[in-house]
């Protein structure tokens, strides 16, 4: 599933070619996703003009001029593809070598697009989804963040009120695994296990660790560590590893950079030599696996 970094990336693209822009057409071309789509989406796209975008967690806002929010959620497997009217037929590699291209209205319209806007200055956005485990929802704009999906988040990890004491706070007593407590969106927003891989072993503390005895030296490292992996993912465009690619179809680039994320087996980066080094080692936590390094994270 996009975590933080993917959604950031994705809503920045959208951003890009909608804000501003007034939606001419819509159109749903199934009874929804994951949940059924709201009445009155059509009616509620067409004719009005984007007015900017925010991301809460993995959701992403579509804020409209006079009218409610669109909730986006990419699930699974969901991805939204902007292209222009006036583009070429430019064929390039996508991911797991599949052919993509930028393409204008006048080809085929992508498999899986359930969600499609069309706006006067020539955008064409589709929200595609094969798995069917987004979400698309209407909010009125002052009652965002009571939406049920977005009532119990926890702070977003790159404001400045997510500090070393907030976190703090939010583990005290918590006898379940760091990794796990990272986990719910409850602690902290938009995290997944990919960055807490990463931000764990960026902060020297092992993923067994238990969360209520984080206060402290420890807290302080994973704070800033848990600011720098995210800005440095998003910097890079996210982590393409399945589904995931940008609104424009280019894959992103952090998936190069993972410390220990899908390297088991391979040398910590971290270690001075091979000496003593056992290696990234996988275990599972919770159905889902966590990689590490057992002699620098503790």
């Amino acid at each position: 599933m996009p975590e933080l970094p993917e959604v950031e990336t994705v809503m920045r693209g959208l951003a890009k070619v909608l804000d501003g822009e007034v939606i001419r057409h819509a159109e749903i071309r199934r009874e929804g996703l994951r949940w059924p789509f709201p009445a009155g989406l059509v009616r509620a796209l067409t004719g009005t003009r984007v007015d900017g975008f925010r991301r809460r967690g993995k959701y992403m806002l579509m804020r409209l001029a006079d009218r409610p929010s669109v909730l986006l959620h990419l699930g699974m497997s969901g991805r939204m593809v902007a292209r222009h009217r006036d583009a070429p037929f430019v064929p390039r590699l996508g991911p797991q070598g599949a052919a993509s291209d930028a393409r204008g209205h006048n080809q085929p319209p992508e498999l899986h697009e359930h969600l499609v806007m069309e706006t006067e200055g020539g955008w064409r956005v589709g929200f595609v989804d094969p798995r069917r485990f987004g979400a698309v929802d209407l909010v009125a704009r002052d009652a965002e963040d009571s939406h049920r999906l977005l009532a119990g988040l926890g702070p977003e990890p790159l404001e400045e009120g997510f500090s070393v004491a907030v976190l703090e706070r939010a583990l005290v007593g918590r006898r379940m695994p760091i990794k796990a407590a990272l986990l719910d969106q409850k602690v902290v927003a938009g995290l997944g296990n990919i960055y807490v891989c990463e931000v764990l072993f960026r902060a020297g503390i092992s993923p067994l660790r238990l969360a209520g005895t984080l206060p402290g030296a420890r807290a302080a490292r994973l704070v800033p560590a848990i600011k720098t992996v995210l800005s440095e993912a998003i910097e890079a465009g996210g982590s393409s590893l399945r589904d995931y690619v940008r609104a424009d179809g280019e894959i992103g680039g952090f998936q190069d950079r993972f410390d220990v994320y899908d390297r088991e087996g391979e040398r910590c980066r971290a270690c001075s030599g091979p000496k003593g080094c056992p290696g990234i080692l996988r275990l599972v936590q919770s159905g889902r696996s966590t990689f590490y390094c057992p002699r620098t994270q503790r």
